[in-house]
């Protein structure tokens, strides 16, 4: 089964602005695909961007967003996944999880009601992944009696958004993206009794 890997890399990650520039965003993106891709290598990963990207995998460039992109390849191929690029924390074990169901969509919810990961099996399903995306997929699945499974995992959940999301990866990731990070600063503190992402100069 193929395994899309939807990735922004026209302008990534503006949430991440308030810490990163508009440089080091594109390489802590591109450091988390690279992590994803490498979790993903016995799941023939495919890349799916919004403009060229230079990785070690095959790419698809299309520009449309991100559903209408998502949907033209499910109308050409199913099976097939769908793994976000911003998932740092993927390991092999939550892998696992996503492909062991045997259901005909398989569902991991993001934090704050995105969908992080699919498996496809019915040809006719489609995605839509504007607003409460999870809900609209497990709602479109029981309208049309597509049987059903959702995969509950920290890991799969955990895409990195905001700064505040930061503090993941240098917690609980041990791929390129935390190297990214520590290599330019970054730093979990307390604060309050709280854990908070900080930047140091890393020279």
């Amino acid at each position: 089964m193929r395994t899309l890997v939807p990735f922004g890399a026209r302008d990534p990650k503006t949430r991440l602005d308030a810490v990163l520039d508009a440089d080091e965003r594109r390489a802590f993106a591109e450091a988390m695909l690279e992590d994803v891709l490498g979790v993903l290598t016995d799941h023939d990963p495919v890349v799916l961007a919004n403009a060229p990207v230079d990785v070690d995998a095959p790419v698809t460039v299309d520009e449309r967003p991100l559903t209408e992109a998502v949907n033209a390849e499910l109308a050409i191929e199913s099976p097939t996944a769908v793994v976000m690029a911003d998932l740092p924390l993927l390991d092999s074990d939550a892998v696992a999880e996503l492909f062991a169901p045997d259901a005909d969509l398989v569902v991991a919810p993001g934090l704050g009601g995105g969908t992080n990961a699919l498996v496809v099996r019915d040809p006719e399903f489609r995605v839509d992944y504007h607003g409460v995306s999870v809900r609209d997929h497990r709602q479109s699945a029981r309208a049309s009696d597509t049987s059903l499974a959702t995969v509950d995992s920290f890991r799969l959940a955990m895409d990195i958004d905001e700064p505040s999301d930061l503090v993941e990866v240098l917690l609980h990731a041990d791929g390129a993206a935390a190297d990214w990070l520590r290599a330019h600063g970054g730093r979990a503190t307390t604060a309050d009794g709280r854990v908070q992402f900080n930047r140091e100069d890393p020279g």
